[in-house]
């Protein structure tokens, strides 16, 4: 697929991305990989799930200094929040939203089940230059009954802010009927439609970026690149929040 890295008419670019702990291998991850795929498309704001700090090993086979949180935010942008739902002796695992703008307001919602694996969204709203973007990140359950419940949660958050608001992230869902897809749908106005996963061969839009009004989503696309560092591929989109003059 062809990668649009001109911004034409938005003034906004958001992705999301779950980069499967960054990693060649589960004791071998190599951020590097993550940074410069990410930095090819200049994203203003970037959602990474599976965000990993435990054993971390270049390909040199050196140990990375520093948390993965740590790296990403510092090489991708200025402004950072987290989700570290899991932490054990060698770092922490979850998720992270990076900005270039400041971030007000933030905010993480539990939206984990008893029994299941530890769950978040990250909520805040970007100082854009052309305004306020109010931003949920997400990366939900794998069993259908956590994602109707979390998918309930989402959208309560979703609807607290009347003016531009973008929620992305990795759904893990891609059925209609009683999904994510159909909740959001009744407050999210536009959303993406990108297979995403496998990403060696994809068949399922588990990743997605929803936009409210809908005429603020101008252009999305995936970058199959992705299929060479992870599990799944990311999208990106391009907003148009207001006038550039």
């Amino acid at each position: 697929m062809n990668i649009p890295l001109k911004r034409g008419p938005a003034n906004v670019r958001v992705m999301t991305w779950n980069i499967h702990g960054g990693g060649v291998s589960r004791h071998r991850r190599d951020l590097s990989r993550i940074v410069s795929l990410v930095e090819r498309h200049h994203p203003d704001i970037v959602a990474l799930q599976e965000v990993d700090s435990r054993s971390i090993v270049s390909r040199s086979g050196v140990r990375s200094v520093g948390s993965a949180f740590e790296i990403l935010s510092g090489a991708l942008g200025s402004h950072a929040a987290d989700a570290r739902l899991i932490t054990a002796p060698d770092g922490d695992y979850g998720h992270a939203l990076i900005s270039r703008w400041p971030m007000r307001g933030t905010t993480r919602h539990d939206v984990s089940i008893q029994g299941r694996e530890p769950r978040a969204a990250i909520e805040t709203t970007v100082q854009t230059p052309v305004g306020a973007l109010h931003v949920v990140a997400a990366h939900l359950g794998l069993s259908f009954r956590e994602r109707r419940y979390q998918a309930g949660l989402l959208v309560n958050v979703a609807r607290r802010s009347a003016a531009h608001s973008v929620v992305l992230g990795d759904f893990n869902d891609w059925i209609w009927l009683g999904s994510v897809q159909r909740a959001l749908a009744g407050c999210m106005e536009s959303r993406t439609h990108l297979k995403t996963f496998p990403a060696k061969l994809p068949l399922f839009a588990l990743d997605r970026v929803y936009c409210r009004p809908a005429t603020i989503l101008v252009r999305s696309w995936t970058d199959k690149a992705a299929r060479n560092v992870s599990d799944h591929l990311p999208v990106i989109a391009d907003l148009l929040l207001g006038n550039n003059g």
